[in-house]
């Protein structure tokens, strides 16, 4: 069973779009959708046009490739 407890951090990313249910970001010229309910209260992005950290579960991240 994943342990969502586990965070995965990614400097300079940002959020392209959103939709009521995820966000869609740029990590390293990857457009990924990342579900609002893995992102993190870390996190400094949330909304379209943000720029920054992205802290999400380490099962998402794996879950999407990112890790």
């Amino acid at each position: 069973m994943p342990d969502f407890r586990k965070k995965a951090i990614f400097e300079d990313v940002k959020v392209v779009s959103e939709s009521a249910l995820a966000i869609r970001v740029d990590i390293d010229g990857e457009l990924v959708w990342i579900p609002q309910s893995q992102v993190d209260d870390e996190s400094e992005i949330w909304q379209t046009g943000d720029e920054g950290r992205l802290v999400v579960s380490e099962w998402i991240a794996t879950e999407k490739g990112l890790v």
